[in-house]
C-alpha cells in the first residue's frame, strides 16, 4: 500500500489542509465537498479577507477569504453553517472569536441573530452587557437564550451543591449523645481507636459521635457579593445561578449583592435566576469598599455567617477602608472568602497587591471553578482551613 492509499495518512493530510487553509492548496490539494464548506466557514472568520460572499473563479467553490462583514443575513447563515459542520464546543469558541474579532456585538441586538447562535455562558455575558441598549423586540429572544443556559447550569450544579451544603450542615450539627440511627460510625470509630480491646477484637466506644436531627431553622447566613464590572461577565452568570440554588435551601439565608460603583441588592429576585441576571448591569467602574459596607449591614449573626466576595480586586474606592472592613468581619467571626473568579476560564487577571493584603488578614483569595464551588461552601460551613483548601485547589 502506497502512502497516498493509506487511510490514516489521507486523514492526517485532510486535517492539516483544514488547519492551514487556502495557502496549502498547492501542496495538499484543494478542499472538496463538505470540507470545502468547512474551509469557507473557517476562512470567513480567521482569514480576514475581503467582504465578498460568492464562489471563487475556479471550480465554483465558496471563496475562502469571504469574510463576514456586517451583513446580518450573511452572519446568520454563517452561524447556521458552523452549527452544521462543527461540534457545539467548537461552535462556542468560534462564536466568541467572531464577536471579538469581527465586532459582531451590534448584530446580537437582532432577534434573528439570537435565534441562530449556540447559547453558552460567554454569550449570556455579552447579552447582559448589552442589556441597557437592547431594543424591546430583542429582549424576548435574549431571555430565551439566557433561560436555556441557566437551565443547563442548574442541571449541572444543583444536585452537587445541595448535597455538599446539606452534608456540611449536618456535620456541623454533630452531637455526642446521638440516637442509634444518627451515629456517625466512621468518626465514632476514629474517636475511640485508643479504646481498642485486642483480646476481644473490638472497640469500646466511650464517646459517640453523630449527626444532629435535621434542622428546619436557618443555620447559616450566606452573602454573595459580586463584582459586575465587564471583566467579570462569566463569574456574574455562575454567581447568579449558584445564588438561586443556595436560596432554595431552607437551612440557608442567602443574599445576593452586585456592584460596580453602585450597589444593588438582588436578593428578592433569587427565585428566578434569569431575572437575577437581567438585574445586573455589566460594565462600569468598581467600588468594592462600598459593596462590603452594604454587605456588613446584612450580617446579623457573624459566627454563623459566610461572606463570599467575587471580584478581581481592582478597587476604585477606598482601599484602606475596604481592608479594614474585611478585618472587622473576620474579627467578629464571619467566614470570609474572596474569589478572584467563579468560572471555567482559567487563571484570571487580578490585583495582586490587594490579594496579598487579604492573605495577610487570613483571608484566601483564589480563582474557583463552578465544579469546586459546592465543596468550597461545604468547607466554609464547617469552618475548615480555607487557606489549605485554596492551596489544594490551586495545586490541583
Amino acid at each position: 500500500m502506497t502512502d497516498i492509499e493509506d487511510p490514516a495518512r489521507r486523514e492526517r493530510l485532510r486535517r492539516w489542509r483544514l488547519v492551514l487553509g487556502g495557502p496549502a492548496d498547492d501542496s495538499l490539494g484543494a478542499a472538496q465537498g463538505r470540507d470545502a464548506a468547512m474551509d469557507a466557514a473557517l476562512a470567513a472568520l480567521y482569514d480576514g479577507g475581503a467582504d465578498s460572499g460568492g464562489a471563487d473563479s475556479e471550480g465554483g467553490r465558496p471563496a475562502r477569504s469571504a469574510g463576514l462583514g456586517s451583513s446580518a443575513p450573511k452572519v446568520a447563515r454563517w452561524l447556521g453553517d458552523i452549527r452544521e459542520y462543527f461540534p457545539s464546543t467548537v461552535v462556542q469558541v468560534m462564536q466568541a472569536d467572531a464577536i471579538e474579532r469581527l465586532d459582531l456585538t451590534r448584530l446580537l441586538l437582532e432577534p434573528e441573530m439570537l435565534n441562530a447562535v449556540e447559547p453558552d455562558v460567554h454569550l449570556v455575558g455579552t447579552l447582559l452587557s448589552l442589556n441597557r441598549v437592547m431594543p424591546e423586540r430583542t429582549k424576548d429572544a435574549a431571555r430565551q437564550v439566557v433561560r436555556k443556559v441557566v437551565g443547563e447550569l442548574e442541571q449541572r450544579i444543583t444536585q452537587q451543591t445541595r448535597a455538599a451544603v446539606s452534608g456540611a450542615l449536618n456535620r456541623a450539627a454533630r452531637i455526642n449523645r446521638p440516637r442509634h440511627a444518627d451515629i456517625d460510625w466512621d468518626r465514632t470509630i476514629r474517636a475511640n481507636l485508643k479504646h481498642y480491646q485486642a483480646e476481644h477484637h473490638t472497640i469500646v466506644p466511650e464517646r459517640l459521635v453523630g449527626y444532629g436531627r435535621r434542622a428546619t431553622a436557618v443555620q447559616r447566613d450566606v452573602v454573595l457579593c459580586v463584582d459586575q464590572s465587564g471583566s467579570m461577565a462569566a463569574s456574574v452568570v455562575f454567581s447568579g445561578v449558584f445564588a438561586a440554588v443556595l436560596a432554595s435551601l431552607r437551612s440557608l439565608r442567602t443574599s445576593l449583592v452586585v456592584f460596580d460603583t453602585a450597589v444593588v441588592d438582588l436578593t428578592e429576585e433569587l427565585s428566578d435566576p434569569v431575572e437575577v441576571l437581567f438585574g445586573t448591569q455589566l460594565g462600569g467602574g468598581t467600588d468594592i469598599n462600598r459593596a462590603i459596607g452594604y454587605s456588613q449591614q446584612l450580617i446579623t449573626r457573624p459566627r454563623d455567617s459566610i461572606f463570599v466576595l467575587i471580584s478581581d480586586l481592582y478597587e476604585g474606592g477606598v482601599r484602606e477602608q475596604m481592608l479594614r472592613r474585611v478585618a472587622e468581619m473576620t474579627a467578629a467571626g464571619v467566614q470570609v472568602v474572596v474569589l478572584l473568579a467563579l468560572s471555567d476560564e482559567g487563571a484570571p487577571a487580578y490585583d495582586h497587591e490587594n490579594a496579598a493584603a487579604l492573605a495577610a488578614l487570613g483571608v484566601p483569595a483564589f480563582a474557583c471553578t463552578p465544579d469546586a464551588f459546592p465543596d468550597l461552601m461545604a468547607a466554609a460551613i464547617e469552618r475548615r482551613d480555607l487557606m489549605a483548601f485554596a492551596q489544594r485547589l490551586t495545586a490541583g
